[in-house]
């Protein structure tokens, strides 16, 4: 949180709001402040602000609200855009004008409940791989990040009339990892990593979809790599539904991330440089990027 109302200043004894408070300033400066509550009218905490000055596109202040749903920020004088949010609530804008030495009265900001975005039918539905991604992110020579990416894979969908006994499974290609270096993706096919010759596949399959609320769900399953299976969660947010495509068929699409532990699936090459610097990291961040097809009789196959 912007913390600029707070920044005390020996020589000011500065504006007072409506509730008394007294609220030093910075010489020249103004102030805002909201109350962020939710739709039962009760302070919400957690939730985002985002202070943007409206001539240059400048983002000015931001944080979260304190645990009675309060946001304050000193801000030069100027007109301002102002974006409140919080997960499963709509976001709420508007528009300020901070004048110098002068503390607004905090505005009232209630959020109310986000549009419930439509849940796929009940089928089978299967990935589009030119429109599906799978990513992951590692940590190089303690500082840097590799990028990298499976261009080959299957998987589909089950959706259940009850969305929590749903199911997912996916089978990923380990020799289709590319990273944009022919040297190091030799390296992770390897046995010193995925040892592809062995373990040529990637497969997860889910147990359970946990609804978090919102568009958020949490799919467990059970992730085998390198002969090795564990239990992971995937932090899902469901992105809707709509017709579209080859030939105007129904579709889906998701986005869901995970952090998983290479040690976890004996995947424990090690390699220090000076003074102890690992070349690759203890972790590494999984993204899939999702589009299915609802599948049909008359649903086209999805291209190579």
């Amino acid at each position: 949180m912007a913390l600029g109302l707070l920044r005390r200043r020996r020589s000011r004894s500065g504006p007072t709001p409506a509730s008394g408070v007294p609220l030093p300033l910075p010489a020249g400066a103004g102030a805002y402040s909201c109350e962020v509550v939710d739709p039962m009218g009760q302070p919400l905490g957690g939730a985002e602000v985002t202070v943007t000055a409206r001539d240059s596109h400048r983002v000015a202040a931001h944080g979260t609200t304190d645990p009675y749903g309060l946001f304050m920020a000193a801000l030069p004088p100027g007109s301002y855009s102002v974006m409140v949010t919080a997960e499963g609530l709509t976001p709420a804008r508007s528009d300020v004008a901070i004048a110098a030495d002068t503390a607004l009265p905090p505005a009232r900001v209630a959020l109310l409940p986000a549009r419930q975005l439509e849940l796929p039918p009940p089928g089978t539905w299967l990935f589009d791989p030119p429109h599906t991604a799978i990513r992951f992110i590692a940590k190089h020579v303690g500082m840097a990040h590799v990028h990298g990416r499976f261009t080959r894979f299957t998987g589909g969908i089950r959706i259940a009339p009850d969305m929590r006994e749903s199911q997912v499974s996916v089978r990923i290609d380990a020799a289709s990892i590319t990273t944009g270096n022919r040297t190091r993706d030799n390296h992770l096919r390897s046995a010193d990593f995925l040892d592809v010759e062995h373990y040529p596949y990637i497969d997860f399959t889910s147990t359970r979809f946990v609804y978090q609320g919102g568009s958020k769900w949490t799919l467990n399953g059970t992730l085998t790599m390198h002969g090795t299976s564990r239990s992971v969660g995937l932090d899902t947010t469901y992105l809707g539904t709509v017709n579209g495509g080859y030939e105007q068929e129904l579709r889906c699409a998701a986005l869901a991330k995970t952090e998983l532990h290479r040690e976890d699936f004996t995947l424990n090459w090690r390699s220090m440089l000076a003074r102890g610097i690992a070349v690759v990291g203890p972790t590494v961040q999984l993204e899939l990027d999702v589009q299915a097809m609802y599948r049909t009789s008359e649903t086209p196959t999805p291209p190579e």
